[in-house]
């Protein structure tokens, strides 16, 4: 799917895409310095921008805009809709998508904090600001971040493109100014100085972690496929690379006219004209807002495609504008914001945020690695390629997690323990889904044909519903599990009409919308497959009203509908609907070892927590009974009692 390129379009791309990569000339070259407590060296200077220039190359360009789009699932990139293209080689490749899913979200509640921490700071160059006074203003702009995403980002969304043409503009003009004081700072071109470095300084390791900053919007770039389609991104790549390739060279030439100084302020902010500090700082601030707003409205998606892939706890999504592709998760939004604030008020400075910086992930792009270099090889049939890419990348991005790993005790260990709490959570829902259907109970639904037909002649019982449904996890649609047969049959018995087992099935592709419908009893009971892509908004009320509406108006349910009945616009009418949905609850008969019993109960809780099945797949309230079903799993030793007189 390759959207159409246009000015319109291309300002999208601008303004949705690079927030994250196209702010790193805020912090990149003053963590650089930091390694070196501010001193400037002819070494570090050429050798660090050298090396900022070849890690744009090769991670950001090569690895992402040349390959890693390619790996596009019917349009939407990102690591989920890789995982979906790759899942069916191995079963083992779930975890490198877990664990790269979950440090991306981890590491992208730095993001915020650093870029707009980095901005503001730039005003200590014209007022005397206090750190104190930095953190209230920085808190205040996350506030009101986090509090417009409800209205959505229509409005805002607008603003982005022009903005960011105006923010790559400006470092393209500093930068530029800049070399033609020092023209000579061209040499860092030459990948020599950067190797050199490596090789020569003792602080290469603590150097290359400061770099690696460059490229940590690398993965946001492909989650953001979907929104912008990649001949966009090829297109506007050019001219954001150029800028900030120019930008970076400016604060080298800046810095090498004032070799052997030691510079403790920002340089991107100290290669501007005095004049131009309180604009250029504005610019930056509105910029490193729409770094952040880029990276909450992908943790959106990231989180939404993660539950409709069952690998995370199903949370309530909202969709604040027409355009489906922009969703709102409020509890993601809340975790945020919280997360956000509180990094703030821990690290208090941006250098000390960059300490902590990129070290998740560095994780998350040895894990896109991993399932790129499975696409590859299974997908497009190039083994050879797949080894090579693996290797190469692997050997960069190991190098650069060795460099990361000295940010751990820096406050690293914030982004992995957060990391770490998502992995676990995933784990939690995905195995407790397995311990669950490991000892799932089935039954042949085609077998009770004659307790329908008794159901239904048994006018003792009144009528429960007209249409009565329930939801399934069976994708046979011969089966059903014992617990709905229990609950229709014996637990309050229910007569109706109509009998419907939903289900839904998450398609790999994104916007799948297909149904089938199988007969278990003609006029009666029936089986409908509803195949739906994971962007797609599980409104399971609409849908099955609209498939029973055209099985009645083609004849397969034949319902009369009462003279009383109103039919809107001289459609079929259906009658009324009934959801039961079984909630489950751990039986005390139940043999699990004690970690399976302790996943199984955190999960039930998680579901209790969260949002409900009748919320989730879009069911009317008003028309749901809910009805909790105890979870025997294994058998315990049936004890006999002894009748005695």
């Amino acid at each position: 799917m390759n959207k159409k390129i246009s000015i319109a379009s291309l300002l999208v791309a601008l303004g949705i895409v690079y927030g994250d990569i196209g702010t790193s000339p805020l912090y990149v070259m003053k963590s650089m310095l930091g390694v070196n407590n501010g001193y400037v060296s002819k070494d570090l200077i050429l050798g660090g921008v050298s090396l900022v220039i070849w890690t744009l190359t090769l991670q950001t360009t090569i690895k992402y805009v040349m390959l890693t789009l390619e790996a596009d699932n019917k349009g939407e990139g990102g690591i989920f809709s890789l995982y979906t293209l790759v899942r069916k080689n191995a079963k083992w490749l779930i975890g490198p998508a877990v664990i790269g899913g979950a440090t991306l979200l981890a590491d992208g509640m730095i993001t915020p904090p650093v870029t707009v921490t980095s901005a503001i700071e730039g005003l200590t160059l014209v007022f005397p600001i206090e750190t104190r006074s930095i953190i209230i203003i920085v808190i205040s702009i996350l506030t009101v971040l986090f509090l417009l995403q409800r209205f959505g980002t229509d409005i805002i969304g607008k603003v982005f493109g022009p903005m960011m043409v105006i923010w790559f503009s400006m470092l393209l003009i500093l930068g530029f100014t800049q070399i033609l004081q020092y023209t000579e700072i061209v040499r860092a071109i030459n990948p020599y100085y950067g190797i050199k470095l490596l090789v020569t300084s003792p602080q290469s390791v603590y150097i290359l972690g400061a770099v690696f900053l460059c490229t940590t919007g690398a993965e946001a770039l492909y989650s953001d496929l979907g929104h912008c389609g990649k001949r966009n991104i090829h297109y506007t790549w050019i001219f954001v690379k150029i800028s900030l390739v120019i930008n970076y060279l400016g604060q080298g030439a800046w810095l090498m006219l004032r070799e052997g100084s030691i510079i403790k302020d920002n340089p991107f902010f100290l290669i501007m004209p005095s004049w131009f500090v309180i604009p250029g700082t504005i610019i930056a601030t509105i910029a490193a807002i729409i770094a952040s707003q880029a990276l909450i409205t992908g943790s959106f998606t990231l989180v939404s495609e993660a539950i409709k892939l069952n690998l995370f706890p199903k949370l309530q999504v909202r969709y604040p504008n027409d355009d489906k592709g922009k969703i709102y998760i409020p509890a993601v939004n809340y975790l945020l914001y919280i997360g956000c604030v509180l990094l703030v008020l821990k690290f208090q400075k941006s250098e000390n945020m960059e300490a902590a910086y990129g070290l998740a992930i560095t994780i998350t792009m040895i894990m896109t690695t991993i399932l790129l270099s499975q696409y590859l090889r299974f997908n497009k049939q190039k083994k050879v390629m797949s080894i090579l890419i693996f290797v190469i990348f692997m050997v960069i991005e190991s190098a650069f997690l060795y460099a990361n790993l000295f940010k751990f005790v820096n406050g690293g260990y914030v982004t992995i323990v957060i990391a770490g709490a998502l992995i676990f959570l995933m784990y939690i829902w995905i195995y407790g889904t397995v311990i669950r259907k490991r000892f799932n109970q089935y039954v042949n639904i085609f077998s009770y044909e004659k307790h329908f037909k008794s159901l239904k002649e048994d006018k003792e019982l009144p009528l429960y519903a007209t249409n009565l449904v329930y939801l399934t996890e069976s994708q046979n649609y011969k089966e059903v599990e014992r617990k709905i047969a229990f609950s229709l049959f014996n637990k309050q018995p229910k007569r109706a009409k109509y009998y419907w087992f939903i289900n839904v099935r998450v398609t790999d592709e994104p916007y799948t919308k297909e149904y089938s419908v199988k007969t278990i009893v003609p006029n009666e009971a029936f089986s409908i497959q509803f195949n739906l892509g994971f962007r797609i908004d599980q409104k399971i009320n609409v849908f099955l009203y609209q498939v029973i509406q055209e099985l009645a108006c083609s004849g397969e349910v034949k319902f009369t509908p009462k003279e009383y009945m109103i039919s809107n616009n001289n459609k079929c009418v259906v009658g009324d609907f009934k959801f039961v949905l079984l909630e489950e609850i751990l039986s005390n008969e139940s043999e699990l070892s004690r970690w399976d019993s302790f996943i199984t109960s955190v999960k039930l809780l998680i579901k209790k927590l969260t949002v409900s099945p009748a919320k989730w797949f879009g069911i009317d309230t008003s028309n749901v009974e809910v009805e909790k079903v105890p979870i025997i799993v294994g058998k315990k030793e049936a004890l006999t009692l002894t009748r005695i007189s």
